[in-house]
């Protein structure tokens, strides 16, 4: 009888732990991992950082300026290679101002290849739920960013072909930023103001950029550069791959978090209907900054 009682006790126990016919699986949760302003000879901080997303899944996002000073294949191959070219194969890139230092990115594209879609170097691709959307922020190479340009054209009609949930951005010059870039290169954020509008209109969640060597975060932004919780984009600056640090400028509006002097990473998990926020300090990986939001007309 004892034995008896055992057996029909494993058997209840399978029946509990039994997967239900039909019954979905939990989708892997789903990572992306971006920073800017990465690399030299030697590699610094570089070294560091990739360390750190060695440890971590998902998707890289390279936000420009990958390696110093002028973007070369010697460069590339000598000193981002040995770092944050251990995650090439799942790295999604977009080039920055350094890269066309001596005028064509020759480096950057040859690096990157069909990865960096030359030769204007701006795509999207799906990842998870979400819509991701790389751009040239590079404007004088990249066939402009204004009205008429072929990449605000090809933009729009890239936003109305994936009208996903959630949709975020990334390039290289922050449109908004409290480093000494907003000032000094003031030109290169204020042309990608037609594009920033039209992510705006178009709902889209999340912009990344870099340019400024520091972490900031925004409150989400309207049109015009003013906070708008309910419709606006926030934007994080991250650029803080390895490259060495800037000091403060100024304060701007919407600013709510800035992290300065130190090397990072700004970790998002990407949610059906929102996502999660990380940076991610060197060496070790200590949160220093953390947060959630939802997608806009998000109900989760």
């Amino acid at each position: 009888m004892r034995l008896r009682a055992l057996v029909v006790v494993f058997l209840a126990v399978l029946i509990v732990q039994a997967p239900v016919a039909g019954a979905k699986r939990p989708r892997p949760p789903v990572f992306l991992l971006a920073a800017g302003d990465i690399t030299g000879c030697p590699p610094s901080g570089a070294s560091l950082t990739a360390r750190l997303i060695e440890r971590l899944p998902g998707t890289v996002a390279a936000l420009g300026d990958q390696a110093y000073p002028d973007g070369t294949i010697s460069e590339y191959q000598n000193c981002y290679a040995p770092t944050w070219g251990r995650f090439k194969a799942r790295t999604r890139p977009t080039p920055g101002n350094h890269d066309y230092a001596l005028g064509n990115a020759h480096g950057y594209f040859s690096y990157f290849g069909a990865r960096a879609h030359p030769p204007y170097g701006y795509y999207s691709y799906s990842l998870g739920s979400w819509h991701v959307i790389a751009l040239n922020s590079n404007c004088k190479y990249a066939g402009g960013c204004g009205s008429g340009s072929a990449q605000l054209a090809w933009l729009r009609a890239d936003l109305a072909a994936h009208p996903a949930r959630c949709t975020l951005a990334y390039w290289h010059h922050a449109r908004f930023s409290v480093g000494p870039n907003a000032v000094n290169d003031a030109f290169a954020a204020l042309a990608m103001q037609p594009i920033w509008q039209t992510l705006v209109k178009a709902g889209v969640d999340l912009a990344l950029t870099a340019h400024d060597h520091m972490y900031e975060r925004f409150a989400p932004l309207n049109t015009f550069g003013w906070e708008d919780p309910a419709h606006g984009m926030r934007e994080f600056v991250v650029g803080t791959g390895g490259g060495y640090f800037y000091p403060f400028a100024r304060s701007v509006a919407g600013i709510q978090k800035v992290i300065g002097n130190r090397w990072g990473v700004l970790r998002l998990r990407l949610l059906p209907s929102g996502y999660r926020w990380q940076f991610l300090s060197v060496p070790g990986g200590a949160v220093l900054d953390s947060g959630s939001s939802s997608c806009h007309d998000s109900t989760g």
